[in-house]
């Protein structure tokens, strides 16, 4: 295990977005003693979990953009992930896609409650979660055995989502909307997609 945490922590997208996450935590122990720090931190990660699917869903999956410029973006945030799915380079959100977005969600944050401790605050957790969720999605395409049931289940469905097919299973952390939203079924009810492994032939 100890070489897996190495690459992942060393990788470097993810080395920033640890050290960014250093800073905020650093700017937020000092009002831990405050409850809506503590609301904020649960705000931020809430934001990140509903977004993992929410974007994977109907961002990642959009059907093939005829503009170049756009098709090379979706590609390599996500439809070369699925034609080379282990390949360490195209498993993380790049920063110049991850940090825009927490800046205008940490921005819409403050804009409600003008306070600059409680943006970071949600900012903390925000980076956690987004950090919990790529080490998630490390794990579901790198040899490593979860421990738990939860870890299994959760890795065993981000496979199917890869190998069987690409409309189920958009969860990476959770099964939540999943479940809620249509797209959670037992693997036996789905049928083989030929494109889950390149989403630029769906029509």
């Amino acid at each position: 295990m100890r070489k897996y945490l190495k690459e992942f922590g060393t990788f470097p997208d993810v080395t920033v977005m640890l050290l960014i996450l250093l800073v905020c935590a650093a700017l937020t122990v000092p009002h831990m003693l405050h409850l809506w720090t503590w609301v904020a931190l649960g705000a931020g990660m809430l934001t990140y979990a509903t977004s993992e699917y929410m974007v994977h869903r109907f961002l990642f999956h959009i059907k093939k953009p005829e503009n170049p410029f756009m098709l090379k973006m979706i590609k390599r945030l996500h439809y070369d992930h699925h034609v080379d799915p282990d390949n360490l380079k195209l498993l993380f959100l790049p920063l110049w896609f991850s940090i825009p977005g927490f800046v205008i969600y940490s921005l819409i944050v403050f804009l409600l409650t003008g306070s600059k401790s409680l943006t970071v605050a949600f900012a903390t957790g925000l980076v956690a979660y987004f950090l919990y969720y790529e080490w998630k999605h490390y794990i579901a395409h790198r040899p490593i055995q979860p421990r738990t049931n939860l870890g299994k289940n959760i890795k065993k469905h981000h496979l199917l989502h890869h190998f069987k097919n690409e409309n189920y299973w958009y969860g990476v952390t959770h099964t939540s909307f999943d479940k809620t939203l249509g797209t959670f079924k037992e693997s036996k009810d789905v049928a083989k997609s030929q494109t889950a492994r390149n989403l630029e032939n769906r029509v």
